[in-house]
């Protein structure tokens, strides 16, 4: 019983975050500077209602409109950076070209304002299950440079977050912290890690199961603004063995999660054969949970099988 959530639900979500100004210079720290604490969350200016965050003239019905993930003006020892965050759950193989047309836009329309022109940076907050595996700059998109016009040809990049992947270690924040972290969990299917005699605000989990499509609803969870953990967690599992469903079967890994233990194991083994992915796909949770833990010890489908049998 997966619910997958629709993906203006995510972004939404990643939009909420970032408009606490901890998360989204924690996250803008994370991306330009691995973690060194260069903009601070006292110096930004959000920009998300101004008219230099749509893409185009917006007195002009005939222009195409478009806006801005999140844009914020930051300050950085005295100068400023206009800095735009695009969301994605999903794979867009033509998004340097977007990121390309709103940056040359945000300079345009900063132009025609008449007033001074900031420089801008982006980058891609990408919250999908599979690992991202598209061009990062223009110039590898580009069917081909002639070599004596290499040097000519300007590059545009495009830095990608991925939120499977982040080290959390470089992260200040709390708040974004316990999301990236739990987001993670989530991903792995390691529930029972999430265990931890700790507090964290309930919205906070809330986004981290909105961001991984786990179908854990705000009336499964303790009442209150925060949370403990284990608490949560033993609450969250009671109740739905009190309703007669196993807890792989209500929360654990969704396709694409399961999708990617069989990659794994694929790697590991080449191939798998079908009796055992179709054994795969009705193991419980906690057994998928040990399989992954144990991944690197797996060496042939027998392994694989003394784990969820």
């Amino acid at each position: 019983m997966m619910c997958i959530k629709e993906r203006n639900t995510s972004d939404s979500t990643c939009k909420k975050l970032l408009r606490d100004e901890g998360c989204f210079a924690d996250l803008c720290n994370y991306a330009f500077f691995q973690g060194r604490q260069v903009i601070k969350p006292e110096e930004l200016v959000s920009r998300e209602n101004d008219l230099s965050t749509l893409i185009g003239n917006v007195d002009d019905p005939t222009e195409i409109k478009r806006y801005r993930d999140v844009v914020r003006k930051a300050g950085i020892h005295g100068d400023y950076v206009i800095i735009g965050v695009e969301h994605q759950s999903t794979f867009d193989k033509n998004m340097i070209f977007r990121i390309l047309n709103y940056d040359a836009m945000t300079y345009i329309n900063q132009v025609e304002s008449k007033k001074e022109v900031y420089p801008v940076g982006s980058f891609v907050f990408y919250t999908g299950d599979e690992e991202w595996k598209l061009p990062e700059t223009l110039k590898e998109i580009l069917k081909s440079i002639p070599s004596e016009m290499e040097s000519y040809i300007n590059d545009w990049r495009l830095p990608v977050i991925n939120l499977k992947t982040m080290d959390a270690r470089k992260l200040t924040n709390r708040r974004l912290k316990d999301v990236v972290e739990i987001s993670q969990s989530m991903f792995a299917g390691s529930y029972e890690g999430l265990r931890e005699n700790r507090k964290i605000e309930t919205e906070s989990f809330m986004m981290a199961a909105t961001f991984t499509r786990t179908n854990i609803r705000r009336e499964d969870l303790p009442e209150g603004d925060e949370i403990n953990m284990c608490k949560a967690m033993d609450q969250l599992f009671q109740r739905f063995e009190n309703q007669g469903m196993e807890k792989g079967e209500t929360i654990g890994f969704e396709k694409g999660k399961l999708n990617t233990l069989k990659e794994q194991l694929k790697v590991k083994l080449g191939t798998l054969s079908s009796p055992l992915e179709k054994q795969l796909t009705n193991t419980s949770l906690e057994k998928l949970n040990v399989l992954t833990l144990n991944i690197f010890n797996i060496n042939s489908e027998e392994d694989v099988l003394k784990i969820i049998n």
